[in-house]
């Protein structure tokens, strides 16, 4: 398109599909690995193909294009793939309503939304794609399954778990939400399921120790992960309860409140709740009630505490005092001991429990300060000095924890001991539509892992969702196979991983996209750690945390050298509309294909990089989509008005009239300002609100003088490229009719002169006694006593001076001029 010819009217639809083609004609976003460039890896979570984008899609996805698109445009060699999530519950449970299979479902859904994403003109390198829902892809986690297993990191056991008696399938207690199951909503039962777990506790102090130095991390990220791995240094101790095989353990971060037990309580798995339960009806009725709530800590929270007593005693282990045990449904097996000691003086809920139940309430613990605790309403749950504490009397809180653990450890009693709140992840899923766990239970070789080369265990691509539970459990064609050592008939595993594993080390795969042969290869060191990983802060602790713990696995089976996966994180805030988050179900979806329709894909990443700054959330506005659109349409047509002018002469700084000097000044100060906004501070908003006021000066713009066309014309080339990151098509566009030979696309970001940036005359305050009277121009190398001539010949000080004697006047280099009279 010739200059003269460029229409003065946007039209999106074909600037659009245009500045696409040319992409992938020219493979402008396939990268390869150079050394000898700076190499920067941008990386949105990639979507569950749930069949269309949202608007919280839009925002990720749009977010982590600008970065990368900048971060290309500095000469980095950037890479930004993108795939999909494709394993989960959605799949079957559609399959099982729509009669159709869930990878059909799947396929279908990622077809759809790839080209949705295409329309978005997001710079991913697609040769990379992947769908964790392939076997090229999911064999890969299969074999690392078995390294682990050699090395015992991963391992089986019976656990208490929170089941959905409608999906049939194990629950995280993140999954459960007001006691039902988040995607049924059906009322979660707990139940012992045998489980394959990995073994993240092993881990728990690196994962804790690193997170300090994740200082490209939010701190709210940082401490959601602290907390959930939740260590505590405490005193095991070991109550002897008559009749039992073995002494009641129990861990403790507050031995200082020991002598204050009144009671035990244990979980209704508990081998002492289970035998009392065998002669006690009423204990038995209990126990299955506990088994119909769920095992997450905000059902526990929330729930009514209750319990009944097991009629048999431990012994305190200082005292000999006989306490009573009882069964409580607060207390869980796969938490700690499945046990806990009971001081209901100093642990609210163990008050609140003990008030109920009517059992002994004895304070041993109270205010350093000597004042009156009152132990009718709530317990004292602070720290203190120790009474009524036999030897320990005297003792504040934290020289009574070392006593008492001495004393316990002295007599075989006790340990000091480090706890953690995190707990092994289960990763088993009774479930179709997910990875198979690749294990083999032979008669006579046990549990035996599938070998490397029978890798991968492939789901059967047709089964029947007509029943409840795993198709795969009822699929003899699957589970029934020969023992891979000693060839006699054996049985499948038929549980499937939990879809966290494919999203734990997805990042590390684009990398190797195309190597058949290994996980990773050495192109996974010279891309990793993600330079810039963006996402909800809803994944702060499970996918954030299991990443982080797949990262060390891969690290220790000598796959990657770096121990972390993420170096920086961005997390977005949501988007909503009338206050609330967009869904089907309250009616205030917008449909992004809609709006691409109307305005055009830059309207819409426009409207979403300028509402908020990304981790805040964003209020929808329909009035402010069109106010983007029409910006978008006065920057076209200010380029448009003014294309047939040609390059004109080069601009020359030094011969700049005063006016000019000024829009010059304007557009560099814009560059600086956009460049810190953008690379440094993620404040897209205000950097889009920089350049829109530079807009505003150019079109006001009416010098046609050679050296005022020629700041104009650097002032709308840095609008375009300030600009090409946030609305890449509209500017490629822009660029081309400009006359640039090349694209767009491979320009480099602009520089601030610093020469531009420095002003001539400086604008002072000039203040009498402290308040404002006037300001002055003043040179920039203006010397003190011709600043203060100008100050006090000012017309406005003079009518505040005149007749009065100056004390003394005070000046502040480059800011005011303060005279007191």
């Amino acid at each position: 398109m010739r200059k003269s010819q460029m229409d003065e009217r946007y039209y999106p639809d074909q600037i659009e599909a245009d500045a696409q083609r040319y992409w992938e004609q020219a493979k402008s976003f396939e990268v390869t690995e150079r050394p000898e460039r700076e190499k920067f890896y941008c990386l949105s979570m990639f979507p569950y193909p749930s069949g269309r984008l949202h608007m919280g899609h839009v925002r990720n996805y749009t977010i982590g294009d600008v970065i990368a698109r900048y971060q290309r445009m500095l000469g980095k060699n950037v890479l930004q793939p993108m795939g999909w999530d494709a394993f989960g519950l959605p799949a079957e449970n559609a399959a099982a309503q729509n009669n159709v299979l869930p990878a059909r479902w799947t396929e279908d859904n990622v077809n759809y939304m790839r080209q949705q994403l295409k329309r978005f003109g997001f710079g991913y390198d697609w040769r990379r794609e992947l769908a964790t829902c392939e076997p090229d892809y999911y064999r890969w986690e299969q074999w690392l399954f078995t390294r682990l297993f050699e090395r015992r990191l991963v391992y089986q056991r019976k656990a208490e778990v929170n089941w959905d008696p409608v999906d049939q399938t194990v629950l995280a207690n993140e999954q459960v939400v007001d006691g039902r199951g988040w995607r049924s909503g059906a009322l979660v039962e707990r139940r012992e399921v045998l489980q394959w777990f990995l073994r993240i506790t092993a881990y728990a102090e690196e994962l804790l120790e690193e997170i300090e130095r994740l200082e490209g991390w939010p701190e709210a990220v940082r401490t959601m992960q602290r907390n959930w791995i939740g260590r505590s240094e405490g005193v095991e101790l070991n109550f002897t309860v008559a009749g039992a095989k073995a002494p009641l353990k129990v861990f403790t971060t507050r031995p200082d409140t020991l002598m204050g037990v009144t009671y035990l309580a244990v979980a209704s798995a508990h081998p002492l709740a289970m035998q009392a339960a065998e002669h006690n009806t009423e204990i038995q009725a209990f126990i299955q009630q506990c088994a119909m709530t769920g095992t997450a800590e905000a059902t526990l929270e929330t729930m009514e505490k209750r319990g009944m007593p097991l009629g048999c005693f431990a012994r305190h282990p200082v005292t000999g005092e006989s306490l009573p045990v009882w069964v409580a449904n607060f207390v869980l097996m796969g938490y700690g001991t499945g046990a806990v000691m009971a001081v209901p003086a100093h642990d609210q809920r163990d008050f609140e429990f003990a008030s109920k139940y009517r059992l002994p309430i004895r304070p041993v613990v109270f205010p350093a300060d000597g004042h009156a605790i009152d132990m009718r309403q709530a317990a004292f749950t602070e720290k203190g000095m120790l009474r009524d504490s036999g030897p320990f009397s005297g003792l504040a809180s934290e020289e009574a924890f070392d006593a008492i653990a001495q004393y316990l450890e002295a007599r075989g009693h006790g340990r000091k001991r480090v706890n953690y709140r995190l707990r092994d992840w289960g990763i088993s899923r009774q479930r179709y539509w997910g990875a198979p766990i690749p294990i083999i239970y032979c008669p006579h070789c046990g549990t035996v892992p599938v070998p490397d080369h029978d890798l991968p265990v492939v789901l059967p691509p047709v089964v029947s969702f007509e029943s409840g539970g795993s198709p795969l459990a009822r699929l003899p064609a699957f589970y029934e196979t020969p023992c891979p050592q000693c060839g006699a008939p054996a049985r499948r595993e038929t549980d499937t991983f939990d879809t966290f594993v494919e999203s734990s080390w997805y990042y590390a795969r684009y990398a190797c996209f195309d190597n058949r042969q290994a996980m990773l290869d050495q192109r996974a060191d010279f891309w990793l750690p993600v330079d810039q990983y963006v996402g909800g802060i809803e994944h702060a602790i499970l996918h954030l945390l299991y990443a982080r713990f797949f990262h060390k696995l891969l690290r220790d089976v000598g796959l990657v050298q770096s121990s972390e996966p993420f170096a920086n994180l961005l997390t977005q805030g949501m988007v909503l509309k009338d206050g609330a988050k967009m869904s089907k179900s309250k009616g205030n979806v917008v449909d992004p294909e809609y709006l691409i329709d109307q305005y055009g894909a830059d309207t819409v990443r426009l409207f979403m990089m300028f509402a908020a700054p990304p981790e805040q959330s964003l209020e929808w506005s329909d009035s402010a989509v069109e106010g983007a659109y029409r910006f978008l349409r006065r920057l076209w047509k200010l380029v448009a008005s003014r294309a047939d002018q040609g390059a004109g002469i080069p601009l020359q700084p030094s011969t700049l009239s005063e006016p000019q000097r000024s829009l010059h000044r304007q557009i560099h100060e814009t560059i600086a300002k956009v460049s810190d906004d953008i690379g440094r501070r993620y404040t897209f908003n205000t950097a889009i609100a920089a350049v829109m006021e530079l807009v505003n000066h150019l079109s006001r713009w009416n010098d046609n003088t050679p050296q005022g066309q020629a700041v104009f014309r650097e002032g709308v080339e840095s609008v375009v490229l300030l600009l090409c990151p946030i609305v890449p098509h509209i500017t490629h566009a822009l660029w081309q009719a400009l006359g640039h030979p090349q694209a767009l696309v491979d320009e480099r970001w602009p520089v601030a002169d610093p020469a531009a940036l420095e002003q001539e005359a400086i604008k002072l305050v000039v203040q009498v006694n402290g308040k404002l009277r006037a300001h002055i121009l003043v040179a920039r190398e203006a010397k003190a006593a011709d600043i203060e001539k100008q100050a006090l010949e000012n017309p406005n000080v003079q009518r505040f001076i005149a007749g009065k004697p100056i004390k003394k006047l005070i000046m502040v280099p480059g800011r005011l001029v303060n005279i007191v009279v």
